[in-house]
């Protein structure tokens, strides 16, 4: 497992060690700070680490700044962590470019440690959320996705079944119940649904259990029993056995993965 890290790239010693010191004091243990004085060599620490973040000096030989982002950005795809540029020099060209390259923040020299941990901090919060959103776009079940794209074209019955069936996952209910609810008769009303939302009533609640019983795995550290309860299952071993039908792993393994993933 590739361990997290800040990465700190600055060609020039005094403001490269001042800037180390300041970030490990601020980062106290919670990523070790590494730091290279080129950008070809930067690139090459990337094999090993799962970077947090990226400092990096915009004036350096060889390869500047920006061209070192291209590079990582090329490199990294989808992994790309926040970077924030410093340079010495207040050029506009420079800052569009950044802005362009998906940079979090441009710093001029001489920059204070207090800027420079403010910068860091918001790159940071910046990370965090990507993570989050990458995270439930993980979760999301496809199918229940492109259902849902249908939404501005579905009738006011079935969008009152929709939200019915929401605020009572963690109860067993079934067709005839939601048909009551929201006044039509079960046969017209199966009809109804599957032709607007393009799945039968029984696919979508199931999908829909397993989608809030995806988010209860990686979100929280509930047991599997108390789970499957939570998305109206009296046995753990009916939801295992739905679980494995429509993700193709068991509950334990998919909590896992994901896990793994998010380390």
């Amino acid at each position: 497992m590739r361990q997290r890290a800040v990465l700190l790239v600055e060609d020039e010693p005094m403001t490269r060690e001042g800037m180390r010191k300041a970030l490990e004091v601020w980062s106290a243990g919670r990523y070790p700070i590494y730091v290279a004085d080129n950008a070809r060599d930067a690139l090459q620490m990337m094999e090993e680490l799962e970077l947090e973040l990226v400092v990096t000096d915009i004036r350096m030989p060889e390869m500047n700044g920006l061209e070192f982002v291209q590079a990582m950005a090329d490199k990294l795809q989808a992994y790309m962590p926040p970077v924030i540029l410093i340079s010495g020099y207040a050029e506009f060209a420079y800052a569009q470019q950044a802005i362009r390259l998906g940079v979090v923040r441009y710093l001029l020299k001489p920059v204070s440690n207090d800027k420079l941990i403010e910068a860091v901090e918001h790159a940071l919060s910046i990370q965090a959320q990507r993570s989050r959103v990458g995270v439930m776009e993980r979760l999301l079940d496809p199918v229940l996705h492109e259902a849902h794209a249908q939404q501005g074209r579905i009738s006011d019955s079935v969008a009152e079944a929709l939200r019915y069936i929401d605020q009572h996952l963690n109860q067993a209910f079934g067709l005839k119940e939601v048909a009551t609810h929201v006044h039509l008769n079960p046969s017209y009303f199966s009809v109804l649904f599957k032709e607007e939302m393009q799945l039968t009533f029984s696919d979508y609640v199931t999908r829909r259990r397993l989608q809030r019983a995806k988010e209860l795995l990686v979100q929280t550290k509930l047991p599997i029993v108390e789970i499957a309860e939570r998305v109206g299952y009296k046995t753990a071993k009916y939801f295992n056995k739905l679980f494995k039908e429509y993700e193709k792993q068991s509950p334990g393994q998919y909590r896992k993965r994901m896990s793994d993933r998010s380390d």
